[in-house]
């Protein structure tokens, strides 16, 4: 009865807690793509992703350790599968940050955000309204003005990965919202964090050769992505998804990409054009008017089944 106390709005001091501790995943995001830009310049991609979530787990496993000694099957599939998406994600965005700028990446990343009612709609077999599409029309209309490069309907290779990166985060959204509420948060991201350490560790063997030595931009890397961006970041998001909607999920992350610009442009690396500021104002609109008019009702109905299925099991 509590879950479905909480996923109604009986606990509005819990949701804003969970919104603000959603709003730190965004913040941790958004500043990760300029340092992790700068480390691929020293370590292949691969062996980056597998070295920082190994770095993560680490962490995670000497701290909640106990929380292991209750591993089950289900948690384990469950788990898994999540991480499948996550590994899609981050090894899309790292080799994609080898070919575009941060402030870009980010907001590219950030279309997951309008991503995850598609999903949810075909998932639940609600389909999108007026608002909806609007929005994911608005962001696409960005997108193409933000990565536009001499003519039109041109996008980088670097973009397209990056793209593929949202997509992966979106469904990654969508399973954690559907089974964050059903078994161990901690368990779930040391799982789903081990899995993408792992997945890359068999990529980085086949595709890259581990450098001799790991330069300071690898090292910052690690230090600034491992614990706060990782394994801090997938444990508060799955432990606090459950007390809050999926479209207040969705609106705090399109926080991500607004914080890699900023970063971007205080540190000198990237100076935004009129057009591609344009992009990015068309992007946010559309996440915005796609997640506070088009998904709000559905996101409330899909809230309350999670939260009935858990209530019973």
């Amino acid at each position: 009865m509590e879950r479905i106390k909480i996923m109604t709005g009986h606990f509005p001091k819990r949701q804003l807690r969970a919104d603000l501790a959603l709003l730190f995943v965004a913040f941790s995001w958004g500043l990760t793509f300029v340092v992790v830009q700068d480390a691929l310049s020293g370590i292949g991609p691969y062996y980056f992703v597998a070295l920082r979530f190994l770095l993560a787990l680490v962490f995670l496993a000497a701290l909640y350790w106990r929380h292991l000694l209750n591993i089950n099957r289900t948690t384990l599939k469950t788990g898994f599968l999540i991480g499948l998406f996550l590994f899609g994600g981050y090894a899309f965005q790292t080799i994609g940050l080898q070919y575009t700028g941060p402030a870009t990446a980010g907001f590219i990343t950030g279309l997951a955000v309008v991503l995850v009612p598609l999903f949810s709609a075909l998932a639940y077999r609600r389909w999108p309204g007026l608002f909806l599409i609007t929005g994911v029309l608005c962001a696409a209309f960005g997108l193409a003005l933000l990565t536009l490069q001499g003519s039109i309907f041109k996008l980088g290779m670097g973009d397209l990965l990056i793209f593929l990166c949202a997509i992966c985060f979106g469904l990654h959204i969508i399973m954690v919202g559907r089974y964050a509420g059903k078994h161990d948060p901690v368990l779930l991201a040391i799982i789903q964090i081990g899995t993408v350490s792992i997945i890359s560790f068999l990529f980085a063997l086949k595709f890259e050769t581990m450098p001799n030595h790991l330069t300071t931009p690898v090292w910052t890397a690690f230090l600034i992505t491992a614990i706060p961006a990782t394994s801090l970041a997938f444990l508060i998001q799955n432990t606090v998804q459950r007390y809050t909607s999926p479209t207040h999920t969705a609106i705090i992350f399109t926080m991500e990409p607004v914080f890699a610009a900023i970063t971007a442009h205080l540190l000198g690396r990237e100076v935004l054009t009129l057009v591609q500021g344009a992009g990015c104002i068309f992007i946010l609109a559309g996440m915005l008017v796609a997640e506070l008019k088009g998904e709000s009702q559905a996101a409330d109905n899909i809230g309350s089944e999670i939260a009935q299925s858990s209530a019973t099991k």
